[in-house]
C-alpha cells in the first residue's frame, strides 16, 4: 500500500470520526461538574455492599438507537464511578476493558437481527467516556476472539477515537516461552490449568478490570460476566468448551500447564454430581454433561486468578439462541452490575427465565470455594435509580425467557428454558 493511498484513507476516516464526534456531542448531556482527583472509585454504597446486585432500568426506544445507548452508558458511568481525593484507585492505573465481542454476520438474516450477540458498542463507548471524565487516560481493550467482528461492530472505530489500545489475538508457540505480551498466572488449587496466560496487561500491577458482559443465551446456558472473562485468556488456552480434546488432547507444548491429576479430579467431581442426581446430567446432547464439567473447571481456574473491579451485564437488549447466528433479540432495557461476578450471574440467569441451581458452573463454584451461594433468593437486590440504590425484591423485575440449547433432554425442543424446580434447601453445599 503506497503512502498516498494510506493518507487518503486516513483523511477520510478522520473526517468521518469528526462527524461522528459532532453527532455524539450534540446528543449527549453536558459533561458533569465532577472535578478529576488523584483517585477514583465506585459509588460508596456499591463499595459497602459487595454482595449485592444492582439493576438499572434503561430507556432505549430501539436496540439500534445509538444516541440513546451511548447516553445510558455515559449517565451510568457518571453515577457509579466517583472521583476521590483520598486513597482509592489511582487515575494513573491502566483500565482493562472486557466487552463481549461476537460476529453478527449470518447468511439469510439482516445484521440488525443478530446485533444481540455481543455487548452493545455505544453503551461501551458511553461507559468509557464517563471514566475519561475522571482523568483516566490509559485504557486497554482485550478480546481473544472474533477479530474481524471488532471492526464490523464498530469497536475499532470507538477504540481509536477514544485512544484505547487493542490487543493482538494470535500468538506463536515461541511467544508462550518468552511471554510475549502476556501475563502468566499460577492457579491455586488447580483442576485443569496449572498456569493460565492472559493478554497483557491483564493481571499486571497497576491495572483495574471492568467487565461489560452481554445478556445472551449460549451452549453453557447464558453467557454473562464469569464466562465473558474467558476471552481474556490467550489463544489457544481460551478454548474452554471442547471437552477432553483441549485437555488431554492439547499440543505437547501446552501439556506442562495442564494439571497431571486432571482426569482423576474432574471424573471425581462428575461422579459426585451424577450421584446427587442434578438436573440434566443424563443429557445426550453433543455439548455433553462432561463438556460442561470441564468447561466449568477451566472457568473456575480462570476466576481464581482474576480480580475484577466491577462486573456488568448489558441487557439493554437480551438474546435467546446459541450465542451466535441463531436466536432472537428482545428489548429488555436492563443493565445489571455487582462487585461479585457469581452473584451477578445467578440473578441474570433467574431474570432470563432459568433456575440457577440447575446450571453446573455456579454449584461447582461453591464447591470449590469461589462463591458462597448459587441461590438467587439469598442475593440482596437494589434498583439503581438516578444515582441511588433502592431496595427491591427479585420479583419486582420482569423475567425474559432467553431460551438456550444447554443440555437438551430427549423430547425437549432444542432451544428451551432450564427452569425445572430446584430445592435449594436440600442441596446446600
Amino acid at each position: 500500500m503506497d503512502t498516498m493511498e494510506l493518507s487518503r484513507r486516513d483523511l477520510l476516516r478522520t473526517g468521518s470520526l469528526a462527524a461522528a464526534g459532532a453527532v455524539t456531542a450534540s446528543a449527549l448531556p453536558a459533561a458533569s461538574s465532577r472535578l478529576p482527583q488523584a483517585y477514583f472509585g465506585l459509588h460508596p454504597f456499591i463499595e459497602a455492599n459487595p454482595k449485592a446486585v444492582f439493576i438499572r432500568r434503561t430507556k432505549v426506544p430501539h436496540k439500534m438507537h445509538e444516541e440513546a445507548k451511548r447516553r445510558e452508558g455515559l449517565q451510568l458511568a457518571r453515577e457509579i464511578f466517583v472521583p476521590l481525593d483520598k486513597p482509592g484507585i489511582p487515575v494513573s492505573h491502566r483500565i482493562v476493558l472486557k466487552p463481549n465481542v461476537c460476529s453478527v454476520r449470518t447468511k439469510g438474516r439482516p445484521d440488525e437481527e443478530n446485533w444481540g450477540t455481543g455487548t452493545d458498542p455505544q453503551f461501551y463507548e458511553g461507559m468509557v467516556m464517563g471514566l475519561q471524565e475522571l482523568g483516566l487516560k490509559k485504557f486497554h481493550f482485550i478480546e481473544a476472539n472474533n477479530f474481524p467482528a471488532w471492526n464490523y461492530r464498530g469497536f475499532v472505530d470507538i477504540n481509536e477515537r477514544l485512544g484505547i489500545e487493542m490487543n493482538e489475538c494470535e500468538r506463536r508457540v515461541r511467544n508462550f516461552k518468552d511471554g510475549y505480551e502476556m501475563t502468566w498466572s499460577q492457579v491455586p488449587d488447580a483442576v485443569v490449568y496449572k498456569r493460565i496466560p492472559h493478554y497483557a496487561p491483564v493481571n499486571e500491577p497497576d491495572t483495574w478490570l471492568l467487565n461489560i458482559a452481554k445478556w445472551k443465551a449460549h451452549g453453557m446456558c447464558l453467557t454473562q460476566s464469569v464466562k465473558n472473562e474467558q476471552g481474556l485468556v490467550v489463544l489457544p488456552f481460551v478454548r474452554f468448551c471442547p471437552g477432553w480434546q483441549m485437555v488431554t488432547g492439547v499440543p505437547d507444548w501446552m501439556k506442562p500447564d495442564i494439571d497431571p491429576n486432571v482426569e482423576k479430579v474432574v471424573n471425581k467431581f462428575f461422579e459426585r454430581h451424577l450421584k446427587l442426581n442434578y438436573s440434566r446430567y443424563q443429557s445426550p446432547h453433543p455439548l455433553s454433561p462432561m463438556h460442561q464439567e470441564i468447561w466449568a473447571h477451566k472457568t473456575l481456574d480462570n476466576m481464581s486468578v482474576l480480580k475484577t473491579g466491577l462486573a456488568m451485564i448489558e441487557g439493554i437488549y437480551g438474546r435467546s439462541g446459541d450465542g451466535f447466528g441463531i436466536g432472537n433479540d428482545y428489548l429488555t432495557n436492563l443493565v445489571m452490575f455487582s462487585k461479585d461476578k457469581f452473584r451477578l450471574d445467578i440473578i441474570g440467569l433467574y431474570l432470563g427465565g432459568h433456575e440457577p441451581g440447575n446450571v453446573n458452573l455456579y454449584r461447582t463454584a461453591v464447591e470449590r470455594g469461589l462463591s458462597d451461594t448459587f441461590n438467587p433468593w439469598e442475593v440482596p437486590i437494589y434498583e439503581w435509580v438516578d444515582g441511588r440504590a433502592e431496595p427491591r425484591k427479585l420479583t419486582d423485575f420482569e423475567r425474559t425467557p432467553l431460551k438456550t440449547y444447554y443440555l437438551q433432554m430427549p423430547g425437549e425442543p432444542k432451544f428451551h428454558l432450564v427452569n425445572e424446580p430446584f430445592d435449594y434447601d436440600k442441596y446446600k453445599i
